[in-house]
């Protein structure tokens, strides 16, 4: 029996010991349940879009500042028109907007020019040159300013003037005020 005894005491604690420095791995398997149970989920916030409020566009006449209507011109002058307007919408205008024009004689101007920038609530000046007719009488053109998308908006501008062959044509721009 004491032998027994002895070997016991001899086999713990190197069983021990061995537990101490390596830890048996042991399978612990996943736990079944046979009910079905809801897990619930957050509920997400919606995101409401910022409303975009469209700006509006709008342009009024001021003043004539150069060639007033009415003004007498000799055939082949060059005369420079200024209009003064106000940007009286809530629109900017930038580079893309336009003044085209609509009626009347082109008198040899481009078309379609750029229409000066102006923030909302400012004056600007729109300036384009004309060359007078050869005809006599009465000659007008008229303009239109548009958005970038090619929209008409505000009031029309125009030149009228008077060409009478007894002038002597200047051969500079003229822009009387």
């Amino acid at each position: 029996m004491g032998l027994i005894f002895f070997a016991l005491t001899l086999l713990l604690p190197a069983c021990g010991e061995q537990d101490a420095r390596s830890t048996p791995a042991y399978f612990i398997p996943p736990t079944i349940s046979h009910r079905a149970e809801q897990i619930p989920l957050e509920t997400p916030t919606p995101i409401i879009p910022t409303p975009v409020i469209a700006c509006e566009n709008d342009l009024a006449f001021v003043e004539d500042v150069t060639v007033l209507d009415n003004s007498y011109h000799a055939p082949g002058d060059v005369i420079e028109k200024v209009w003064l307007v106000k940007n009286t919408g809530t629109c900017n205008w930038d580079a893309n907007y336009r003044i085209r024009f609509i009626d009347g004689a082109t008198m040899e101007a481009e078309l379609e020019q750029a229409l000066f920038p102006a923030r909302s609530n400012t004056e600007a000046e729109i300036r384009i040159t004309f060359t007078v007719p050869a005809q006599s009488g009465l000659a007008y053109s008229t303009w239109q300013a548009y958005t970038p998308d090619g929209q008409p908006f505000g009031e029309q501008l125009w030149v009228q003037i008077i060409v009478d062959p007894d002038l002597v044509p200047t051969g500079t721009p003229l822009s009387t005020p």
